[in-house]
């Protein structure tokens, strides 16, 4: 009981920066090295950010009550809260129209409050969630990556609008790609590699459910790999298991790390995990890889009120989607051959990322 009061007493200093930069640097190796007390870190901020706007709440409530009683003491409204003397209106709204402005100010800001309170503790609060998916706002026919060469660019199709964006990564060495459904909001893709080359891809398949689509490159100019350097793993993960991400929250490719904090995703989704990991509008459909090169999740969301929260759909959902759509008697996707072993165990962390780089792409939706 006491450990319990020390950690939470640890716990408030830390998220009100009342460690010294020892003790801080500290508490974040625990944090970091221990799911628990990240959760508990989360948690907790979100109780003391709840007690915050009761607090406010609270202060207001009773500001309308302490200057009702003081225009009911001066008998200048009776107990229903009328003026005693309709033709001192023109008098009292000049006199207390400041009095009423603030409390049309509070009466909205309790609306808010209100309002907020309702969404955050609903069984489901999709304003608790953000796709990390990239908006390109109606970009006109331009592909917007770096080390673009003259030959890509003109195989980009003419009077398109690029609409959405995210990454993607090969589960079949014939070019297939799998991404988040909400990366792919137009109706055709450009994919982009490492290396600033651009490819046609046809959408294959979209799994709104599942939050997964399968895209194929359909680019004479695609050199098929030998063999992809990653697994999909099947099994699941342990918790505070080490991982690594790349991805496209900006133009060029990107590497994250962090680690596995839950076996399930938001309010206890089985379909996710939850992972500690730097997650940013963009890295939707981006690899999760454990330490031994296997690829366990896909990043589609992150939790918009807690840093550093981010929820991958788990990789065996691949392998459902794909056993759905063949007991479907698609005929396209009997072709998909998916990786089940890694040749990146024992590699070190370099070595691993030069090798996949070139297996995830840069994802772009657009319309004709």
């Amino acid at each position: 009981m006491m450990d319990d009061i020390l950690l939470l007493e640890a716990i408030e200093r830390y998220l009100s920066n009342d460690m010294d930069a020892a003790e801080r640097a500290y508490f974040e190796t625990l944090r970091k090295n221990t799911p628990e007390i990240d959760q508990m870190v989360v948690e907790h901020s979100m109780f003391l950010h709840q007690m915050d706007i009761y607090s406010v709440h609270r202060n207001l409530k009773n500001s309308l009550q302490a200057t009702h009683a003081k225009l009911l003491g001066r008998g200048e409204i009776n107990e229903g809260g009328e003026l005693t003397t309709k033709g001192r209106v023109i008098q009292l709204w000049n006199k207390y129209k400041r009095v009423t402005a603030i409390a049309a100010s509070v009466g909205g800001v309790i609306a808010l409050v209100i309002s907020g309170l309702m969404v955050y503790f609903a069984p489901v609060g999709n304003s608790q969630l953000e796709q990390l998916s990239r908006e390109m706002n109606a970009v006109k026919g331009t592909l917007g990556y770096l080390k673009a060469d003259a030959k890509s660019a003109k195989k980009t199709p003419k009077n398109i609008t690029f609409v959405s964006g995210g990454s993607g990564f090969l589960i079949d060495t014939k070019g297939y790609i799998v991404t988040n459904a909400h990366v792919l909001k137009g109706t055709g893709a450009v994919v982009v590699n490492s290396k600033g080359q651009s490819f046609q891809a046809s959408i294959i398949s979209i799994d709104k459910q599942k939050d997964l689509a399968i895209l194929k490159i359909s680019d004479a100019e695609y050199v098929q790999m030998k063999s992809l350097p990653y697994g999909i793993r099947k099994s699941s993960v342990d918790l505070s298991e080490g991982i690594f991400t790349l991805g496209y929250p900006r133009n060029d490719i990107v590497y994250g790390e962090g680690y596995v904090s839950a076996r399930t995703g938001f309010n206890g989704d089985t379909l996710s995990y939850q992972v500690q990991i730097s997650a940013n509008p963009g890295n939707s459909g981006a690899p999760v890889f454990d330490n031994s090169g296997e690829v366990i999740g896909i990043i589609s969301t992150r939790q918009a009120e807690a840093e550093g929260v981010a929820f991958a759909i788990k990789s065996k959902n691949i392998y459902r989607m794909i056993e759905d759509l063949r007991d479907e008697n698609d005929s396209t996707l009997k072709k998909i051959k998916m990786p089940t072993r890694s040749y990146l165990r024992g590699v070190d962390r370099k070595q691993q990322i030069a090798k996949v780089e070139d297996c995830v792409f840069y994802v772009k939706a657009y319309n004709d």
